[in-house]
């Protein structure tokens, strides 16, 4: 396809677009400006609030997917949201926190909610949720916000190794590998495939008029809804399978290499 015909271009963040330090291409937001015909989207498993800080001034010139999928934001206004049922919420608290004894977090539209855990898990949700509130009793949070996501952590890097005994646990919930220490549960009908598909729509933008860059499992229904795929070079097994190519890694500026071929 020539790239030119390009009018999406949807990316993951985390060992996607971001270096290992976290930091982004120093060239992506001068693109983004050369670029206004195309819309580029961010999507990630993140919470909108800790995504557009990496973007300052640049909340008009993106779209974010925040957790997943389950949130779209478009000029700082929410433009599709996924909200869980309430008692979906509580069977996730009662099994995966009281009685497994993990940490969890509720994944808002206005914030996040965790009840304090060890060192680890605390370091990594102030990482991914700029808008975190602890609480000592996360039933009480379920009425005062509409929560997306279900964010699971597990310790030791061995989310994996947990998500493979899930099988189908839920009749209106799913669950996602989205790092080795996380696993995200959220509504069936949602993940970030959905939510490029719901662009396309509201743009007129057909697949093959679209990009897509990823690294992990949360990426794959992404990278099927675009005509032009791209799996990192370290990205997960099941990601290069599926994808059309595979580009160099988020430390060797693997998204940005691509991109910067687009005239």
């Amino acid at each position: 396809m020539e790239k030119h015909l390009i009018k999406l271009v949807a990316t993951d963040l985390d060992g996607t677009l971001l270096n290992s330090k976290k930091e982004l291409p120093e060239d992506f937001s001068e693109w983004v400006y050369k670029h206004k015909e195309i819309k580029t989207v961010i999507a990630s498993g993140r919470q909108y609030y800790n995504i557009k800080k990496l973007f300052p001034g640049m909340e008009d010139s993106l779209v974010f997917i925040a957790d997943n999928g389950g949130l779209v934001f478009e000029n700082n206004k929410i433009i599709y949201s996924n909200k869980m049922k309430q008692e979906d919420i509580i069977y996730c608290i009662e099994q995966f926190h009281e009685k497994e004894k993990l940490s969890i977090i509720l994944s808002g539209e206005k914030s996040a909610y965790m009840e304090h855990s060890s060192e680890e898990a605390e370091n990594n949700a102030h990482m991914y949720y700029e808008r975190l509130e602890f609480t000592s009793d996360l039933r009480k949070c379920i009425k005062k916000d509409n929560i997306i996501k279900i964010a699971v952590f597990v310790e030791g890097h061995k989310a994996e190794k947990r998500y493979n005994k899930l099988g189908d646990f839920h009749d209106r919930l799913q669950a996602v590998l989205s790092g080795d220490c996380w696993i995200d549960i959220a509504n069936k009908n949602v993940d970030k495939g959905v939510a490029v598909w719901k662009l396309q729509e509201k743009y007129g933008i057909s697949a093959v008029n679209c990009m897509a860059f990823g690294d992990y499992i949360n990426d794959l229904h992404m990278l099927l809804r675009c005509g032009e795929s791209y799996a990192m070079k370290d990205a997960h097994h099941s990601l290069k399978e599926i994808a059309k190519y595979v580009t160099l890694s988020n430390d060797e500026d693997g998204v940005m290499k691509v991109l910067r071929t687009i005239p």
